[in-house]
Parts: C-alpha cells; structure tokens; sequence
C-alpha cells in the first residue's frame, strides 16, 4: 500500500504511536497521490519550464515534448480547475502514478530535490484527509481556518511539511484542530516596535513567543518558559491567542514554496508598514479593513521574532461572520436558494474594486485565500474585506505621493513603483489565488471577471486585467529553482476566441 519513503515513514509512525489512525491514512494514499499528481500537471501544462519543447492539445489530452525529445502525456488541464485527480501521466510509454516517482523519473534540474518534496506532501495530505470533517457550522470565529484539509488548490506542494514528523503534524496543524501550546524565550536587548505587552516582559527581557516546534528543532538549548495556549490558523505557525489577539510566530520550516521565519527587516517595519495601509485603506469607505500590527519583537536574527495582529474577526458586526477567502466555497454552499455564481460574483465585485482601488493608490495587497477574509452578512453575501498579514505587500511611493499621501518611512523590499510588479502582486494573488478556485473552471472564472469588472472605475490596472494575461506564480517552476517565478495564463476575459482558456487548452506560457 505504502509507495515511498515518506509513505512508509508516516505508517511506520502511525502504527507504533496512533494505530487508530493507520487504516484512515492508508485508505487516504491514493486520493492524495491522485490529487498532487493533478495540480503538478497543472504545473507542466502551463509553466513556462524550460526543458518542455513543445505542448500539443487534443481531444485526447495533452503532449509535452521535452526537449530530450521524450513525450509525456495526460488528461486535458484547466489552469483553473479546482479539485480535481489525475489517476496517472504517461512519460515515453511508462505510466506514473506517483507525483514523486514521475518527478524522478523526468530527471530535470532540480527534480530529486522536488521528488522527496511530492513525496512528503502526499504522505502529509493523506494525513491531514484522516482529521474528521466538520459537518456543523464554526461555533467559533477560528474554526473557519480548521476545516479544509487538502491546503493550496493548484501548489503540488499543497502539504509540503519537511521536518515535521506525523506526531508534530497532528500536535500543530490546523486541520487536526489541536490546541497548541506556546513557548516564551527572554531576550534582553530585543528589537521591538509597537507596545509590546506587559505579560510578556520579565524585568528588562522581552518575552518572545516561540512556536513549540521551532523551540524543539532550531531553538534547541535556549531558555524557554511555558507560554498561552492558542489555536492554529491557516498559515500553521500564526496562531489565535484569544482577546482578538493573533500573533505569528517564526518557523524556519519550509511550507508550500518559503521558508516561514521573520526577517529583522520585517520586524523592524512592521508598524510604520500597518500605519501606512491603515491609513491608505481608510479612503475605500469602509470596504476594506487592515488587520493591524499591535506589536513586533525579534532577537535579531530571523528564527526568533513575533509579530502581534489585531485579529481580523473583530471587524464581524452583529449577525456578520468574517471567512477566509479561501473558505468562502464552502460558506456560499451552505446558503440557499440565492445562485453559487451570483455570490461568487458579488464577492469578486467587492474583491477586485477594492484591491484595485488600493492599487491606485499605492499599496499592492498580496491577498490571496489566506490573508484575505469577507465579512458576510446573515444571507451569507460578502459586505466589506479584511485584510491581514503585510509582510509581503508592495507599497509604491510615486503613488502616494500622487494621491496625497507623503512618502512612506520605508526602504528596501516593500517599496516598488513598476506598474507590472505592482499588478503581478495584486492579480496573482487576487486572481490565482482566490477567484481561480472560487469559480473552480475557466468558464465560470471568464464569466465572474466579466461581470464583476463590468462598472469598476476604468483605469489603466483594470485595462490590465481585462486584456492582458493573467500572471500567476510558477509553483512548480519555483521548486525546481527556487525564487519567485511567474507564468502568464491566457485571459478568459479577452475578446478574440484564440485567446479564451479552454478545458484542453495548453499554449506555452511566457515567464
């Protein structure tokens, strides 16, 4: 039953410490193994990989001629479909069932580091698909960020955990809802912004929320005290410490496609960054709300720091809930007799209105399913947003300036004026990150675009997203080389038929 190494070292965990797990994960492998090896064709389909020769459709599927002139064939793929399985590819005649052992076999640069990734994300999906599924709405506000099991929709790395063993998995992941506690590390002489809370100093030492696996594998031998009991969110190492408190805590694990530390630069900038997205996001009437930065603490180096974030539920008003965007398919199923397509619209509406109003102004939100959340009424229609998480925003001074805001107190990273990276942020994560697997298909995507831009204020970013492709973040290109790297979908918004996405379209992406 069990194919690889990763499979076999979570079984061999699960039988010698939680055998009453062992058959659910077992029965849990061939989903998970189909359900990677889809989004990793999704990667092969259409990221501009430079070892792919040529891609060729048909009602058959697709053809990538790699440039070693071996073929390897699958299924037809939408860019933007969501849940779906590839049972198997076919590499020059041999069928693959494993993502990994495909990946090893292809034997591009960069694919035996990628392989073992595959391999420890399938194995860690079907862990993750063994935590029962709620059947009851969220009693509380943070069971929103418990119930989905599977991670990113189109990242074949959806639930990469290296380091994490099945015991660390099931103690801190939040689709096993654990209850997790923190640990507290003195620091004397820390870097803090903000006003850093009195139950979390001792005399002159700062008291530094650590999480317990960053404690146990990078902080081994420091001095750490008990901490608050919390509950993980989405992002694992971001925790609710309850009293519309979160904090994120660094974790020097790689998650997905980055390694989840906290750089000194980030804590060094994280109030004046909040101060400046507060205020910048105040001009949008209320549609959209920064979840801010209360304080940041941090050791100096970037495998010991904090950040605390008012907590984006705060902003739920009476009879309101605020969901993850990428919680929002399942919130809208639960509302009838009112049409999936027109919530999902409504959403998108609000979504791409307000992100592109911010844009205008200057500050490129990185608000993908995670960091974005909808404040839906009683009816389950989304109000207003909530944005949290500014690590990774993009703030352009050339258009505060133009819009009556000084220059912001900033240097480095964050500060960015190019049109195209400004919208690359915004769209690729907008657009890829929520709306692609709101929508769930290319068609449903197209006709969500065309309605939701249709009266949006006309300025030169929507021109952007209305007629040219769309960019989305190479997942796979990515871990095969590391960095950000970006492909460009064909736009189911543009007018000539050559240029809409079908189900078994397949035109090489350009990065």
């Amino acid at each position: 039953m069990c194919r690889t190494v990763a499979e076999r070292e979570i079984a061999s965990e699960l039988d010698r410490e939680r055998r009453e797990l062992l058959s659910s994960y077992l029965a849990a492998l061939p989903g998970a193994r189909t359900a990677v090896l889809a989004r990793l064709w999704r990667g092969l389909v259409h990221e501009p990989l430079p070892w792919v020769a040529t891609r060729t459709a048909g009602p058959a599927g697709v053809t990538l001629r790699l440039a070693d002139g071996r073929r390897l064939h699958g299924p037809p793929s939408d860019p933007w479909a969501t849940g779906t399985s590839v049972p198997s590819l076919e590499l020059d005649g041999v069928r693959y069932e494993h993502p990994a052992r495909l990946m090893a076999a292809l034997a591009v640069p960069g694919a035996e580091r990628f392989a073992a990734e595959l391999d420890g994300s399938t194995a860690s999906l079907a862990l993750s698909r063994t935590a029962p599924r709620p059947t009851e709405p969220p009693a509380r506000p943070w069971e929103w960020e418990q119930r989905s099991p599977d991670g990113h929709p189109y990242h074949p790395g959806c639930r990469s955990r290296p380091g994490f063993s099945a015991a660390e998995q099931l103690a801190y992941a939040p689709e096993h809802r654990p209850v997790v506690g923190l640990r507290l590390a003195p620091v004397t002489g820390a870097t803090v912004r903000g006003r850093w809370p009195s139950d979390l100093r001792d005399g002159g030492a700062v008291l530094i929320p650590a999480h317990p696996w960053q404690v146990a594998h990078v902080l081994a031998g420091r001095t750490v005290l008990p901490g608050p009991r919390a509950h993980p969110l989405l992002a694992l190492r971001t925790l609710d410490l309850g009293g519309n408190v979160h904090v994120k805590t660094a974790l020097s694990a790689q998650l997905t496609s980055t390694v989840r530390d906290i750089s000194a630069y980030s804590v060094g900038y994280a109030l004046a960054t909040s101060d400046i997205a507060a205020r910048v996001a105040d001009r949008l009437g209320g549609r959209l709300h920064i979840a801010r930065t209360l304080a940041a603490a941090g050791a100096g180096t970037a495998d010991l720091a904090a950040v605390l974030r008012e907590s984006p539920y705060a902003y739920a008003g009476e009879g309101e809930q605020v969901v993850p965007a990428s919680e929002l398919p399942a919130h809208f199923a639960r509302h009838a007799p009112q049409p999936r397509l027109e919530r999902i619209t409504g959403f998108a509406r609000l979504a791409l209105g307000a992100c592109l109003d911010l844009l205008g102004l200057g500050i490129a939100l990185e608000a993908h399913g995670q960091n974005l959340l909808a404040v839906v009424d009683a009816e389950g229609r989304a109000r207003r947003l909530v944005y949290r998480d500014l690590a990774d925003i993009r703030i352009s001074p050339a258009r505060l300036v133009r819009n009556g805001f000084p220059a912001p107190p900033l240097s480095g990273r964050l500060l960015n004026d190019d049109p195209s990276a400004l919208r690359r942020k915004v769209l690729g994560c907008l657009v890829t990150g929520v709306l692609g697997p709101l929508a769930g298909d290319a068609a449903t995507l197209g006709a969500v675009l065309e309605t939701a831009t249709r009266d949006l204020a006309p300025t030169e970013d929507l021109r952007a997203l209305r007629t040219e492709p769309l960019p989305t973040k190479a997942l796979t290109l990515m871990r095969l080389t590391g960095g950000d790297q970006w492909a460009r979908l064909p736009n189911p918004l543009a007018h000539h038929p050559h240029q809409r996405i079908r189900g078994n379209h397949c035109g090489k992406a350009s990065g």
